[in-house]
């Protein structure tokens, strides 16, 4: 029973933190999707010490463990539109392809460059 009520309290602290992200977008007319707010307010949040990962990570383990189920409405709504990949995937792979490989690239020049001003990545 307490493992229950553990998972239960920790996902309404997520649900919390994006329903008051959802909030924050919609108040301020963000041009930002409130789950990517969500996410930056949880990792501030985490940094600040205001919610210890011990809060959050059994019910976040568990929505990462069964990630995949989440992509299956998209993945069968994404079937309709056959005949618009079809038309497009030219375009369509070009901007998977840029979309992948601009944050690697940015990531390793951001990385060189830190390295180069002579601080350590990792801390």
């Amino acid at each position: 029973m307490h493992r229950l009520f553990t998972f239960l309290w920790q996902t309404a602290i997520l649900w919390a933190i994006y329903r008051s992200s959802c909030w924050l977008v919609e108040s301020t007319g963000l041009p930002v999707p409130g789950n990517v707010v969500g996410v930056a307010l949880l990792f501030t949040l985490l940094c600040l010490g205001v919610v210890r990962l011990e809060h959050v990570s059994k019910a976040s383990d568990f929505l990462l463990r069964h990630l995949v189920f989440f992509f299956i409405p998209i993945t069968v709504g994404l079937m309709e539109w056959g005949a618009v990949f079809a038309e497009h995937w030219a375009v369509l792979a070009a901007a998977v392809l840029v979309s992948s490989f601009a944050p690697f690239w940015l990531v390793g020049r951001l990385t060189q460059w830190l390295h180069r001003r002579g601080r350590p990545c990792d801390s």
